[in-house]
């Protein structure tokens, strides 16, 4: 029995130090999916989310062109002409107050969020984020998937350079969400108001205006070898922007309530996206401006605050991952402190441990809250994998309530969240249209619902469209790569149309999947 049980402490002893050295190792074991058909359509949804012209090098097919008149009622939104003629104003107030006036606003492209067809600035800036985030730090993983992510980049980065135009302005939405929603209408048919809603000084808004810098700042950084000059311009609008949001200080929905609320208030305030905005902005210029910024700020806009939810509202844990990465890879002492709140972060999300306070289903998936429940699975994956890598590059690991984790235990957990999306569930159910034998096929979307202009060439109106809505039929227009809200905390799915908390999708579930999926093809062998 002795000799067994030396035996056994040997074998033990011997797995211990496998398992240990496999941290700082790209993991090649047989792989349940095919992680990197996934990450093409992940990608590929993006452009059935488009808006504005659409470019001859488009592959969804059943899209079209709309929206091409975005901004043209800004000049009937501003305040009027009354303060153009007042001659107690400097040249800059009156440019300011006037812009709108003098010049049209093109607020043409961009994405429309998730299912319906308004331009929410909040969640695209966000999406945008993400989605250069998700090419920075796996973009090299991509192989021939890295052009179409880039471009993905640059249509949501075109878009918020012309929301940027007008100094101390940022158009945060295009289109009354009320009425819109009143509506089943495709995109190319849509006749309801696309009202231009925006920031300024006198309706401040510092978490939309930080979440736009953000994303400046990190599609700068995409293009900085590929297309300096753009992302020179890039970088140049993001500082700003972040400018302005931090002088400005106030959140958007305060003002805009009646237009943005109950669709994306801002229930976390604004000083996240502060300290977001200004840790992109760190990492995309190394100016020891931010650096400063975040060292003197960054206990008032919650560095420490104690949330483990990340997404469009918001980014606290986002930052601490971020800003994690100056201490653990480039050796910033000054951001020490950011590396303890990563943990604490982390830690919340491994099952087991002390310091474990998240909810997963019986079936294994993260569930924080039944509205699109998905944008949090991907998004911790996302970070889960980031912070990964960056723990691997420090010869890192983290400690939760004593118990030593390791990267690739970080790696393990968000590999089984993706694949529970990719079908490995109790229902058998991949949650990315178009990817597996049996996915959603009544999305909550109404592009994908009724039938295309090439197939219906007639226009079909607000009403009219309902009939695509209750439909029982599936969707005509297979929306390959939308990622829906997923399945309810029994692990539940029922596939309905107006079940929009589960079956719609949006830009902000796919945007930070497209990096975890980058990141397990190539470990997996498969990129």
């Amino acid at each position: 029995m002795a000799a067994i049980l030396r035996c056994c402490l040997l074998l033990a002893l011997v797995a211990g130090l496998l398992l240990g050295n496999a941290a700082a190792l790209p993991h090649h074991g047989p792989a349940k999916h095919d992680y990197r058909d996934a990450l093409t359509k992940s990608i590929l949804f993006f452009e059935g989310q488009r808006s504005g012209r659409l470019p001859p090098s488009q592959r969804v097919s059943w899209r079209r062109s709309s929206g091409l008149s975005d901004g043209s009622s800004a000049k009937a939104s501003t305040s009027g002409p009354s303060c153009c003629i007042s001659p107690a104003l400097r040249f800059v107030q009156w440019l300011t107050c006037c812009w709108d006036v003098l010049f049209q606003v093109d607020l043409t492209g961009g994405y429309y969020d998730a299912g319906d067809n308004v331009k929410f600035g909040f969640p695209l800036a966000f999406s945008s984020t993400m989605l250069a985030w998700s090419v920075l730090e796996f973009g090299g993983m991509m192989k021939g998937e890295l052009q179409h992510a880039r471009d993905a980049v640059r249509w949501g980065a075109d878009y918020l350079l012309k929301a940027t135009a007008h100094p101390d302005t940022v158009y945060v939405q295009v289109g009354d969400a009320g009425k819109d929603h009143a509506c089943w209408e495709r995109p190319e048919d849509m006749d309801t108001p696309r009202t231009v809603y925006k920031v300024d000084p006198s309706t401040p808004g510092s978490d939309v205006a930080a979440e736009t810098a953000a994303a400046l700042a990190a599609a700068s950084l995409v293009f900085r070898k590929s297309d300096p000059a753009y992302s020179s311009r890039l970088v140049a609008r993001a500082k700003r922007v972040f400018e302005f949001a931090d002088k400005h200080r106030g959140v958007y929905s305060a003002k805009l309530s009646s237009y943005v609320c109950p669709y994306y208030c801002s229930y976390s305030g604004y000083q996240d996206e502060l300290l977001w905005g200004a840790a992109w902005l760190h990492r995309a210029t190394k100016s020891p401006v931010y650096l400063s910024y975040i060292k003197v700020n960054g206990q008032l806009l919650g560095a420490d605050e104690q949330d483990n939810t990340f997404g469009w509202d918001n980014k606290h844990a986002g930052a601490r991952i971020l800003l994690s990465k100056s201490f653990l890879v480039q050796k910033l002492g000054a951001l020490q402190e950011y590396k303890a709140h990563a943990d604490s972060f982390i830690c919340s999300m491994v099952p087991g441990t002390p310091t474990d306070q998240t909810t997963y289903t019986r079936g294994g998936l993260l569930f924080k809250l039944s509205d699109s429940n998905m944008q949090y699975v991907t998004s911790s994956s996302f970070l889960l994998l980031t912070y990964a890598k960056y723990l691997v590059s420090a010869k890192k690991t983290v400690s939760c309530g004593g118990v030593a984790v390791t990267p690739q235990r970080l790696r393990a957990i968000a590999r089984r969240q993706v694949d529970y999306l990719l079908g490995s569930n109790p229902m058998g159910m991949s949650y990315m249209v178009g990817y597996g034998a049996k996915y959603p096929k009544k999305l909550h979307h109404r592009a994908s619902s009724l039938p295309s202009v090439a197939a219906h060439p007639g226009k079909i109106g607000c009403s009219q469209g309902f009939t695509g809505l209750y439909s029982g039929a599936a969707n005509p227009n297979v929306h390959v790569g939308a990622v829906v809200g997923g399945p309810n905390q029994n692990d539940q799915f029922p596939d309905q149309r107006s079940d929009y908390e589960h079956s719609e999708p949006a830009t902000y579930i796919n945007a930070p999947l497209v990096g975890a999926l980058a990141y397990l093809a190539h470990s997996s062998g498969q990129l």
